[in-house]
Order: C-alpha cells, then sequence, then structure tokens
C-alpha cells in the first residue's frame, strides 16, 4: 500500500461525554483507509465505513492470533493480553461453545422473571437518588455474579479489579480472585457457570488453567462493566434528548438505538492483522499489515443510517454493529439487551417522572479507562 499519504496521530483527541470526534465524518467520506499512527507500536490502518469494518471483522484474511508475539500499534505502553479476544478458530471456537450455550437468546429470556425482580427491588431501595451507584452498576452485576456463582458481597474487592481487566493494564489480581473461587468449587463442586468451566477443566481437558482463569475474570469484567455504563448512559440519552425514558412499546428499539449512537468504548484496542492482501475502500491492505475497526464510526455511516447523528429510538431497521461481527461478535449481547431493556422498562413503570437532578453540563464523565459512562447520574423523580 503506497505510504504518501498523511499519517494521522491517533486516538485523534479525549473523549468528551458521548462526543463522537467529527474528524470520524471527514476520514469516512476522504480517507476511509485511514494511516494512523499509535502511542506505542508504530502505524496502522484505520477503518470507519460500516461495509469495510464488517468485513475487516468477518472475514478470515484479517486475524487476531497473527498478532501474537509482536509489537503491536496500540495506546498502552505494554501489548495487553486479551484472552479470547486474541485468539482465532479453532481455539476461539472451543472456548466459546464452553458458554455460548449459558447466552443464547433462548436461556437469556428465562432470566427476564429475575431480572424484573431484581430491577424494582433496587428501585424500592433507592435513598440518593444516584443512578449509576443505586442501579445501574448494581443490576448487572447481581445478574452476572449470579449467573457466574460468585458472591455479590465480594463486589468491593472485584470492581476496581474489572476495570483495570478491561484496559489490560493488571488483569492479575481479577485473575487470582477468579483463581481462589476455582479451588473453592474443587472442593465443592456447583451447578453455577463457574462450576461447569472448572467441570470442563478438570474432567474433559477441554481448556488449559489459565484459559479457565482468564474467560471466567473476563466474563465478570465484561459482565457487569459495560452494561452498568450503557444502562447510566441510555437514561441520560433519553432524559436529555428526549426529555423521558420512552414507553415500554419502544423500549427494544431504543435500546438498539442506544448501541448504535452511543460510543461505549473510549478507542479501538485490538487490531485484526492481514494474512493475505484484502481489498477494502481507498486501497489494498496488504499481508503482515495491522487494521484498527471503529465500530463507533461505522454506526454513523449515512451510506447505510438516515440521519445518522440523530438520536432516533423508533428507528428500524437498525443494523449496528454495537455488539461486534463475526466471530468475536459479544457473547454476551442477549444478556445485555435484557438487562437494559428490563432496567428502562422498570424505571419508566416504576419512576414515570424522572429527570436529571443536576444541570447537565455539570456531569462528571469517566476518563481514562477502556469504557465511556458517567462517573455518577443523580435524578430526581
Amino acid at each position: 500500500m503506497s505510504t504518501d499519504r498523511e499519517v494521522r496521530s491517533y486516538p485523534f483527541g479525549r473523549c468528551q461525554g458521548l462526543e463522537l470526534d467529527p474528524i470520524y465524518d471527514h476520514i469516512r467520506e476522504n480517507e476511509p483507509l485511514c494511516r494512523v499512527r499509535l502511542p506505542y507500536g508504530g502505524e496502522a490502518w484505520l477503518v470507519t465505513r460500516h461495509e469495510d469494518v464488517r468485513t475487516v471483522l468477518v472475514d478470515t484474511r484479517f486475524s487476531r492470533a497473527a498478532g501474537a508475539g509482536r509489537d503491536e500499534p496500540r495506546v498502552t505502553p505494554h501489548v495487553q493480553p486479551r484472552g479470547m479476544l486474541d485468539m482465532d478458530p479453532p481455539d476461539l471456537t472451543r472456548l466459546r461453545k464452553l458458554v455460548a450455550g449459558t447466552f443464547t437468546a433462548r436461556r437469556v429470556e428465562r432470566l427476564r422473571t429475575r431480572a424484573v425482580v431484581i430491577a424494582n427491588d433496587l428501585i424500592d431501595q433507592m435513598v440518593l437518588g444516584e443512578l449509576v451507584s443505586e442501579f445501574a452498576a448494581q443490576l448487572p452485576m447481581i445478574m452476572i455474579c449470579e449467573l457466574l456463582g460468585v458472591p455479590v458481597t465480594d463486589r468491593p474487592e472485584f470492581t476496581g479489579w474489572a476495570s483495570t481487566f478491561l484496559t489490560g493494564s493488571n488483569p492479575e489480581p481479577l485473575m487470582a480472585y477468579m483463581a481462589g473461587l476455582v479451588t473453592e468449587r474443587r472442593a465443592r463442586p456447583t451447578n453455577d457457570l463457574l462450576g461447569a468451566l472448572v467441570e470442563a477443566r478438570d474432567g474433559y481437558g477441554k481448556l488449559t488453567e489459565h484459559e479457565l482463569l482468564f474467560l471466567a475474570a473476563g466474563l465478570l469484567a465484561a459482565g457487569f462493566e459495560t452494561t452498568a455504563n450503557q444502562i447510566g448512559n441510555a437514561v441520560y440519552m433519553m432524559l436529555t434528548h428526549l426529555g423521558q425514558l420512552v414507553p415500554t412499546s419502544q423500549v427494544s428499539s431504543a435500546v438498539e438505538e442506544v448501541m448504535r449512537f452511543v460510543p461505549l468504548t473510549a478507542t479501538v484496542n485490538t487490531p485484526r492483522w492481514a494474512v493475505d492482501d484484502v481489498e477494502l475502500s481507498g486501497g489494498t491492505v496488504v499481508k503482515g499489515e495491522a487494521v484498527y475497526a471503529d465500530r463507533s464510526a461505522a454506526n454513523r455511516d449515512p451510506r447505510v443510517f438516515r440521519d445518522p447523528h440523530g438520536f432516533d429510538v423508533s428507528r428500524s431497521p437498525n443494523p449496528h454493529i454495537g455488539f461486534g461481527h463475526g466471530i468475536h461478535h459479544c457473547l454476551g449481547a442477549q444478556l445485555a439487551r435484557l438487562e437494559l431493556q428490563v432496567a428502562l422498562s422498570a424505571l419508566r413503570g416504576r419512576l414515570p417522572e424522572l429527570r436529571l437532578g443536576v444541570a447537565e453540563d455539570t456531569l462528571t464523565w469517566r476518563t481514562g479507562g477502556a469504557l465511556r459512562g458517567l462517573v455518577a447520574l443523580p435524578v430526581v423523580y
């Protein structure tokens, strides 16, 4: 590929709330195959068009495993292990099969009644009117803990570890915590998801000890951290853009629009490596080159979405890729959908007059982590 084009510094700028830097619109139209230089590891390509992002995420000519041992272009000082996100089939398929059955649409739907009970209990217990800590962080936390068999009472211990696990900056504390739970399962087997993984390891040799710990830690961290942020983001978007939560009849489509519109991640952090030459919009990615596929930018592509920068909770169709695409599509997508739907329905049903409790410009947003979201969301009702 010709390298005489402009090389842009990436990330483009500091994330502000849920805003998407306007430069993405420019490069999507004018530099669909954009050369970027990251703080560490050198240069890569960045694609932002919906079609190209889908191709990079699904085409077998792009590999994550091919990055093993490389000084990958990245935003962090060190190359961080990411478990299944570093794998290709057949290893990826082997591990996903161990847990995929738990997260099918049919099995997840059976959890709806329990999720509704938890959501209503949390609303009953709200005393501070702070939606993030009293509600958004609690619902997915309780749900994933019950699925895995993790004591909710241990939350003060592992929540901070979950953040460093997701950023890749320090996965060891959460993995050490999970190792303790695995030891307990070996002494006293259980019927929860963690117990099933231990049995798959010890009884059938379907995964290594390191894979067991990394998989369990990843399920716990992603199972509450991402959805907790997105519940807060969803409520914020509706209160600021619509003035109210949507009625139950619109909740499902509203959740899909939140997943399209909200750029949940701060940066793209897992490049794919071309194992063959691949033609994309704007040129050819040569074998051996790294490519970042920006899903948030792709979800604003006017070729696919009418009024892409508008927040339309009735949007249909809505072929967003907020949960990813292809072999690394989010395992917990159905559970996240259910939790978001239940959260918004419960809040609308129980607190129909819900409003922001402070001026919008005084809200504080998380910085320095892997995910975008509110530190706190004071509300009145």
